[in-house]
């Protein structure tokens, strides 16, 4: 069951409209119906994750930041971050509280790519979001996972598969009490997975890449019929498909040799961001292994670093590849109003972009502007695919424009008609609302797990709860397979009494089945076992004490001999003498058999004594024989058979005393 609902804050969720817990909450705090600032915020069962922490590259100051005014940053359990583009986590350090997650590769490029982003943010200090200090202050607050690796933060499972976007990007998977939730980022890959729900992009909705030789092709192509009349912008990602592209033109450069004369530029601060690509090489795919092998690929031979618009020597034709991708800011901004204005250049835009205009902007596009994408993200065909691969029965669509995400909605209803496959694209703090009737199972293991037991039997251990997983155990294996261990309570307990010991001897032999005398070398003084549980020792002539281990079947034995102890005292007997206190079994058989009597005249009021010792009952015109000794009753009334059976074994077992078998 999933519903979605106006904005609500998320600070502090009304437990009494929840069934139970097992409401889950899916709000998008950024990326909802729109590209940028991913931030996904969960709840279920009282854990709380936050995916990405983005920035919207669109906007600058708080204005970039996800609606982190919709929650409370203390109840975040785990934070995940899926790869380290700005616009997933680009506002960590403004916001982590608490340690978050992700791979080692987007780690150590994390802090590179985002010391870049302060040094050429064009904002006034009031409105800088954070600075460098802020930046390695997050640093020691993020932890690494490896792929396929499994964590458990607070009762919540989690792993990482490769997501195939850039260089360490993954797509989480996450477990709490058996709900799982796979969260995509990014992503352009496949993997057998079977998530209750499915976080996933939906960046280029309904369209579809060319295929990626055409698209290599192409990408030589167009650059080549503008190298003789002026310069080629490429505005890129500063790392990610800017290093694949890149490849290619160096590989293209290297086997043509009429374009040597022709300088190509990579206008990025993030020079040193290669080194960690050469450091993560086996992450690669096949064909730059064998590249490796033989060469540092990423050693360009053609391409020259460009650190500003300063130290560029802008005459002739040239290749400049600079970020960002989205033209909103930097050297790619700068020589985009440099060259927009001449129709012998061209701009190249190798992926998403949406090209935000700066104030004041008056030369008129007279560029060429060319698409090809070599985006990152899945197209249309890629996304259902790896859904019918899943099958989740539930659809979540974040990371795209609203129109596009809308067209992808209404394929993906069409698409999956016949499965009830719930689709939703919730707006940014718009909450999702779905329902898990989650089943409490129990494993034994240890002692307990060695042998099966019988249909009806009945288990007896210490149940252990581990976050939303439950365990039987036997008490001896609690420290074998948890952190717990077991302790014996002995008590002792000093009552006030002055009468013969024997009667209380006497009292409890009535009510408990074994009472046994102690031999003198177990004690110095007169005692007895009660029960086999409670050692009653007569310590003087003025007080009695008793000494147990304390177990719930010990406390209620011990409970009952002070209490009869106490009534003893109140009624002050004249009995003192043991030998005169005692009954014999005769006597005591005869008593039982009196009580029984009267009780089941009450009951059931004709009851006669018939022959070889049986019970007649009548009720009604119809008759029960009842046998004392075996307790089996004979009647043609099965109602009547029932009743006298049930009343006879209740009456036995409160007259007769307890026996060892009920603990």
């Amino acid at each position: 069951m999933a519903s979605t609902g106006p904005p609500q804050s998320l600070k502090r969720p009304d437990s009494s409209l929840t069934r139970e817990g097992d409401q889950l909450i899916i709000t998008p705090l950024g990326a909802g119906n729109e590209v940028g600032r991913s931030c996904v915020y969960m709840s279920y069962k009282g854990k709380t994750i936050l995916f990405d922490c983005g920035i919207h590259p669109a906007y600058s100051g708080m204005a970039a930041l996800p609606y982190f005014d919709e929650i409370d940053p203390s109840t975040i359990d785990v934070l995940l971050v899926t790869h380290f583009h700005l616009d997933h986590a680009a506002s960590l350090p403004y916001f982590l509280e608490k340690a978050s997650f992700m791979t080692h590769a987007t780690k150590a490029i994390y802090k590179l790519l985002l010391s870049d982003y302060v040094k050429v943010s064009k904002v006034s200090v009031e409105d800088m979001l954070y600075d460098e200090q802020d930046i390695l202050r997050s640093m020691d607050k993020i932890e690494v996972i490896d792929f396929h690796q499994t964590l458990e933060v607070n009762g919540i499972r989690f792993w990482c598969y490769t997501a195939g976007h850039v260089l360490g990007a993954a797509m989480f998977m996450v477990d709490i009490a058996g709900v799982r939730v796979l969260y995509t980022g990014d992503y352009s890959r496949e993997e057998d997975l079977l998530p209750d729900i499915c976080i996933i992009e939906s960046t280029y909705g309904v369209q579809l890449h060319q295929p990626r030789h055409v698209r290599k092709a192409l990408y030589r192509c167009h650059p080549l019929n503008y190298f003789s009349r002026g310069r080629v912008l490429i505005p890129a990602f500063a790392l990610g498909r800017a290093q694949e592209l890149l490849l290619i033109l160096d590989e293209y450069w290297s086997n043509h040799p009429e374009l040597h004369n022709i300088p190509i530029y990579y206008a990025s601060p993030c020079k040193r961001c290669m080194a960690v690509y050469q450091t993560y090489i086996n992450s690669m795919n096949e064909r730059i292994h064998n590249q490796f092998a033989n060469s540092n690929p990423f050693d360009f031979k053609h391409i020259s670093p460009l650190k500003s618009i300063e130290n560029f020597n802008d005459v002739g034709p040239s290749v400049v590849m600079a970020s960002p991708s989205g033209l909103q800011s930097g050297l790619s901004r700068q020589l985009f109003d440099m060259w927009c204005s001449d129709k012998k250049n061209a701009c190249v835009i190798p992926g998403y972009v949406e090209v935000t205009l700066m104030n004041g902007l008056t030369a008129p596009l007279n560029m060429q502007v060319h698409y090809i994408s070599f985006s990152a993200h899945a197209d249309f065909a890629q996304t259902s695919t790896f859904l019918k691969e899943l099958m989740p029965p539930n659809i979540i669509l974040v990371h795209g424009e609203a129109n596009e995400m809308g067209r992808l909605k209404q394929k993906l209803i069409t698409q999956f008609a016949d499965r009830n496959t719930k689709i939703i694209s919730p707006k940014n703090c718009q909450s999702v609302e779905m329902y898990f009737n989650s089943e409490k199972m129990a494993k034994t293991i240890g002692r307990l797990a060695e042998k099966t037991p019988g249909v009806g039997e009945t288990v007896s251990g210490l149940l252990v709860k581990k976050g939303f997983t439950y365990q039987i155990m036997a008490p001896d294996d609690l420290h074998v397979f948890s952190q717990l261990s077991t302790a014996n309570v002995t008590q002792r307990i000093t009552i006030p009494y002055t009468g013969a010991f024997g009667v209380i001897k006497h009292r409890l032999k009535q009510i408990y089945e074994s009472v046994e005398s102690l031999p003198d070398e177990e004690s110095e003084v007169p005692a007895f076992r009660v029960h086999e549980r409670v050692t009653v020792k007569h310590e003087s002539e003025k007080h009695i004490s008793l000494h147990w281990t304390s177990d719930p079947i010990s406390d209620m034995v011990s409970d009952s001999i002070v209490a009869l102890v106490l009534n003893i005292s109140r009624e002050i007997p004249k009995v003192v003498v043991e030998s005169e206190a005692i009954k014999t079994e005769e006597e005591n058989g005869k008593k039982a058999e009196k009580v029984i009597h009267a009780l089941l005249v009450s009951l059931f009021g004709d009851v006669k004594l018939g022959e070889n010792g049986n019970l007649v009952i009548s009720v009604d015109g119809n008759v029960a024989h009842l046998d004392k000794q075996s307790g089996n009753v004979e009647s043609e009334n099965e109602g009547l058979k029932e009743r006298v059976r049930v009343a006879f074994q209740r009456i036995q077992n409160a007259v007769k005393p307890i026996p060892l078998s009920v603990s």
